[in-house]
């Protein structure tokens, strides 16, 4: 069954363009996602442009009266190219070979576009990236023209069909190839493929429909986003010539390095480095986590270093799944550089103590071999 495009507008059968316009406009500053982000409303609008599309060309709208859809026809034939390719024609061939329509129109594509999608990066500290934040951000893209709603005519004025390509939105040309003389197609440089022309455009937007403006949104950032992800906005990004649909905005999350932990995933790594004495007779150090304050690591008297402590539960949350990642501490011990007399004495001391103790020569791959980032590096390799 045919659409119904003249009850999508509100108005009857015999609407003036005039009455068309009006009804559109209307519509549009109610509908339009500027105004109006719910879902239902965005695919209302879709139709109520698509109807005005329709019925403000001659040739569409003929097709309507008559209880046809012209978004339902297939477009026109290939000449005398239609049979025996699968009901695709030389055309389709043609157009391989030489880029064009191959005498087979497409048919002007309209006014009305969609919009292109935008990207937009933001920077998040680690903390906001645990716990989530609603960001603020700034965004230049084009936006409804206020003015003429994105009819892109000056006050009562409306578009004229193309005299360049007489509506067709395509121009042909003949050009030789090894098959002979072939007729190819591209857009008509006039109305750019729009099949129409706007005599008086609207002062503001030039009819375009849209302009370039700057505008504020605010972006709801889940806890648990690392860098690289991309949130998506729907409906956000640029409005469509002709006052189009808008398409879609992407915020790229973009995480800076943090001064103390290194994330894997969902983990964290710190460093904790601790005195030659302490590690060899036992301490607690306090550690400050990222969401659950500070927290206490015991280290047990004769800890080595390289030693792992894990706080499980501790690192970053999950997407979705409401878990958290593990914070891994790694144990680095500090040996003095310099001794006093009275140091070096009880040092000396103790050794005379500790006089099983010897140098030992072992292989390079054995455990506690390496620093902090050398084992993360490794992880991260796969080695």
């Amino acid at each position: 069954m045919a659409r119904d495009y003249y009850g999508l507008l509100g108005v009857d059968k015999n609407a003036t363009d005039q009455e068309l316009k009006r009804a559109y406009r209307k519509l549009a500053r109610e509908l339009h996602p500027d105004v109006n982000p719910d879902e239902a409303a965005q695919a209302r609008f879709k139709e109520i442009s698509t109807a005005y599309e329709v019925l403000t060309d001659p040739e569409k709208r003929r097709i309507v009266d008559l209880g046809g859809d012209p978004l339902e026809s297939g477009g026109g034939g290939g000449g005398g190219f239609g049979g025996g390719f699968g009901g695709g024609g030389l055309g389709d061939v043609f157009e391989a070979f030489f880029g064009g329509g191959g005498g087979a129109g497409r048919g002007p594509r309209g006014r009305v576009q969609p919009g292109a999608d935008s990207l937009l990066r933001t920077k998040l500290t680690l903390e906001e990236c645990a716990t989530g934040v609603s960001k603020h951000v700034t965004v230049e893209t084009a936006i409804l023209c206020d003015s003429c709603t994105g009819a892109g005519t000056n006050g009562d004025s409306k578009p004229v069909r193309c005299e360049t390509c007489n509506g067709a939105g395509e121009v042909q040309s003949v050009q030789r190839s090894f098959l002979g003389q072939v007729m190819t197609s591209r857009p008509c440089p006039t109305c750019r493929g729009a099949g129409e022309t706007i005599p008086d455009p609207c002062h503001k937007c030039g009819g375009d429909g849209r302009v370039r403006a700057k505008r504020d949104i605010t972006v709801k950032v889940p806890a648990g986003v690392a860098g690289g992800m991309r949130i998506r906005l729907t409906a956000q990004g640029e409005v469509g010539p002709g006052g189009g649909h808008p398409g879609d905005l992407y915020v790229e999350i973009v995480e800076q390095q943090h001064e103390v932990f290194v994330r894997d995933g969902e983990d964290l790594h710190c460093t904790i480095r601790v005195p030659m004495v302490d590690a060899a007779l036992g301490t607690t150090v306090t550690v400050d986590t990222i969401i659950d304050g500070p927290k206490e690591i015991s280290i047990e008297p004769g800890t080595q270093p390289g030693h792992v402590a894990v706080l499980r539960g501790h690192g970053m949350p999950k997407l979705r799944s409401g878990t958290r990642g593990d914070l891994h501490a790694h144990l680095e011990v500090v040996i003095p550089s310099r001794l006093d007399n009275k140091q070096s004495k009880l040092l000396k001391e103790f050794k005379l103590l500790r006089d099983r103790d010897e140098a030992e020569v072992v292989s390079t791959g054995s455990q506690n071999s390496g620093g902090l980032f050398s084992r993360l590096r490794e992880a991260f390799s796969g080695r």
